[in-house]
């Protein structure tokens, strides 16, 4: 058995038409549009997959190990419905025992597949399933151990190893995402290995930049002792990260992620900057504070964009750790962020009046309140030079979400002050899945405007081609 070449083939669990217009016009001229963009590259230019997964090229354990356990889009489905997150796996904080049978674990997967339909994690594991493992049935309870056996196989095999999938994915380009702490082993690993897959890291410093986050009085500390920086001053905190950003643009990074709570910016005096991070640092402080500084060193962080050519990536509005009984057993990124109502236009101006005219940065701002599309974000990407709006994230990486999206922010943002397609996923097999549903829902948008005369079919040719692939290279300067 070996992987397909993607997108999917044919099959009961994978129609070939999928998300494409039901006119029959529309749908002819979108069918040709995809066609022409289905095998193109993929650039997945912001995500979360493991970089020690192609570093250390070793076989993927078990079926459960790959799809279930490290999906909070799958795990956290099943906790709705009363699975505990014990059952399926998810390790534990104090290392307290869990399931770790992954046929038991796979099983009551199976017997809950139902949950997923409609959704997006439906989509995405239909299409890994019928791709990479030749599936023809959909997942249930009667088939879950035949199933299990059959991927099971597979996975043992070379061709379905970390790197020969990169390959079949047809990725040209993957970014991983460290935090600004991290030894980046498994980059440096993967550099001196010989391997030409291009695996590039990004610069993530949440836990040396929000005051609300666990341990950060000793982040500070170790950020110093790394960077050999006196990070208990203001002056030696800014130079320590110019030190960690030069070190991850050398493991190939073009781009830093920041993922706060609300989209503060601030652009404070030298003397009010150094005397925040002095309260900041003597601790504990206010929310106000905490967000103040949060705000600031957005704002310094685009400087330091200007000087090193890093893309600033915001990712504002979740509701972290809602759950704060599963935030204490599990820890982070367990399912339970929550989006929250957030505000653009009053938040980034102190950031935009300090650097928004500026051609040569490239800020990419994202949201979970799509409230903001019309209103906000869309005419501010539409004006400022330095902004670009990042696709439909999160809860919104869905065939709605996407429509949503181009119906509320093209019209006044235009296709190329977005940046494309990325996936910002941890699960492995569900890469080539989501851009197959992002290249269809715009080849599908793009028909319509065919239809209906805003576009010639020529243009929508190249936008597809834009939207699939162009768009963030360019953007994320890879």
């Amino acid at each position: 058995m070996t992987p397909s070449r993607l997108p999917a083939p044919s099959s009961r669990i994978c129609a070939p038409d999928r998300l494409m217009p039901l006119d029959p016009t529309a749908r002819a001229i979108a069918r040709r549009l995809y066609d022409s963009v289905a095998t193109l590259p993929i650039v997945s230019p912001h995500g979360h997959t493991d970089p020690r997964w192609y570093a250390e090229n070793a076989a993927f354990p078990d079926p459960a190990t790959l799809f279930v356990v490290p999906d909070h889009y799958v795990f956290r489905m099943l906790y709705a419905q009363g699975v505990r997150m014990e059952d399926l796996g998810v390790p534990t904080r104090d290392g307290t025992p869990v399931e770790t049978d992954p046929r038991a674990i796979w099983r009551r997967f199976a017997a809950h597949y139902h949950l997923f339909r409609g959704t997006p994690t439906r989509l995405w594991l239909d299409h890994a399933f019928a791709a990479l493992f030749g599936l023809d049935e959909r997942l249930s309870a009667a088939n879950a151990d035949a199933v299990f056996d059959q991927i099971d196989a597979a996975l043992k095999l070379p061709a379905y190893r970390p790197r020969a999938l990169f390959e079949t994915f047809g990725i040209e380009v993957i970014a991983t995402t460290e935090g600004a702490l991290d030894d980046l082993k498994w980059h440096a690993s993967l550099a001196a290995s010989g391997w030409t897959g291009r695996v590039v890291t990004t610069y993530r410093p949440d836990a040396v930049v929000d005051p609300d986050f666990e341990g950060f009085a000793g982040n500070l500390a170790r950020l110093g002792a790394i960077t050999g920086e006196d990070t208990a001053t203001w002056k030696g905190y800014l130079a320590a990260h110019r030190k960690r950003r030069a070190v991850f643009k050398a493991h190939g990074a073009t781009a830093s992620d920041h993922g706060h709570p609300t989209a503060t910016t601030a652009n404070l005096s030298a003397s009010e900057a150094e005397a925040l991070f002095a309260k900041v640092v003597a601790g504990p402080v206010s929310a106000s504070d905490a967000d103040l500084f949060r705000g600031q060193m957005l704002t310094e962080m685009a400087r330091m964009s200007l000087d090193d050519g890093l893309v600033l990536q915001i990712h504002p509005g979740s509701r972290r750790n809602h759950n704060a009984g599963i935030f204490a057993r599990f820890g982070r990124d367990m399912g339970a962020d929550i989006p929250g109502p957030t505000d653009y236009v009053s938040a980034l101006k102190p950031l935009l009046d300090a650097v928004g005219n500026e051609p040569s940065l490239t800020i990419i701002l994202f949201t979970l309140d799509e409230t903001a599309y019309s209103r906000e974000l869309a005419p501010l990407a539409g004006h400022y030079p330095a902004l670009r709006l990042g696709p439909p994230w999160w809860f919104f990486d869905s065939v709605e979400g996407m429509k949503r999206f181009k119906q509320q922010a093209i019209e006044t943002a235009g296709f190329y002050n977005t940046v494309g397609f990325n996936d910002d996923t941890r699960a492995f097999p569900s890469i080539p899945a989501r851009h197959d549903v992002a290249r269809r829902v715009d080849c599908a948008h793009l028909a319509e405007l065919v239809c209906d005369g805003r576009l010639d079919e020529d243009e929508a040719q190249d936008l597809a081609v834009d939207l699939a692939y162009r768009l963030a290279k360019a953007a994320y300067r890879l």
